[in-house]
């Protein structure tokens, strides 16, 4: 692939949400899902460049829905691009995303103790790897998130394991923490902190933030917006990186 590993898996990250803004438009995601007999849509655009290739989501569609108390089923299905320093720019289908978000502990109001859930996910290798469109291989993401909420303030992340195949490749772990404010009753802002080992053999452990928030036009119409870059090693693995999205939550 002319899309570096480790920079694939940012971008692939970043396309892994409510109203309090879980996981979209970040990297870092919650135990809440989504409520029963709802859905969330996301129509939604995520990159990341990094030594010299600029790559991830040129337009994807991401959905999910509250279908039994506690349990959320998602799905994303990207127009994967990869547009290297010295090359031509292809795209295609990408890796296709499915996951299940089951949160196995909700504390009553007042409770000290955070939510925490897991939200298992697997990317199946729908993308051409050999134009830098997908990873060629079956991978999975199995991550603990917890979440606390104190009045305007809400705070989560959690850890997971990438079990990431194929020669080259190695397994990675992936920590994650954000805060971020309802600042007015349409407008959230949040940043957050991420760390991921090394995905393949040779590469290097990437740590990176990113500043966004949520506006919401109505009860059922969002806008999502995020970015950031590495701090850690930032040429290698993440010059910059964006996300931006328009979601439809209803009933």
């Amino acid at each position: 692939m002319r899309l570096k590993p480790l920079a694939l898996g940012v971008a692939g990250l970043l396309i892994f949400s409510a109203p309090a803004l879980a996981g979209p438009p970040f990297i870092t995601d919650d135990p809440e899902p989504v409520e029963l007999g709802h859905w969330e849509v996301y129509g939604f655009s995520a990159a990341t460049q990094a030594q010299g290739d600029f790559g991830g989501t040129l337009a994807g569609i991401e959905i999910n829905n509250g279908a039994a108390p506690e349990l959320q089923l998602h799905a994303i299905v990207p127009l994967a691009f990869d547009a290297p320093k010295n090359g031509p720019t292809e795209t295609g289908l990408g890796d296709i995303e499915l996951g299940a978000k089951y949160r196995f502990f909700n504390p009553a109001a007042g409770d000290w103790r955070p939510e925490i859930g897991m939200f298992p996910l697997i990317e199946l290798p729908t993308g051409d790897a050999g134009k830098g469109l997908g990873s060629g291989h079956l991978r999975a993401f199995i991550p603990v998130w917890l979440q606390k909420n104190i009045g305007r303030w809400t705070s989560y992340g959690g850890a997971g394991y990438w079990i990431n195949p194929g020669h080259g490749n190695r397994n990675a772990w992936f920590a994650g923490w954000l805060l971020q404010r309802q600042v007015t009753d349409s407008l959230a802002l949040g940043a957050e902190l991420f760390h991921q080992t090394a995905d393949h053999w040779g590469g290097k452990d990437t740590t990176g933030f990113n500043a966004g928030g949520q506006y919401d036009f109505s009860e059922h119409y969002h806008l999502l917006f995020s970015a950031g870059r590495g701090l850690q090693h930032p040429g290698l693995n993440n010059q910059f990186s964006y996300y931006l999205a328009l979601q439809w939550t209803g009933p």
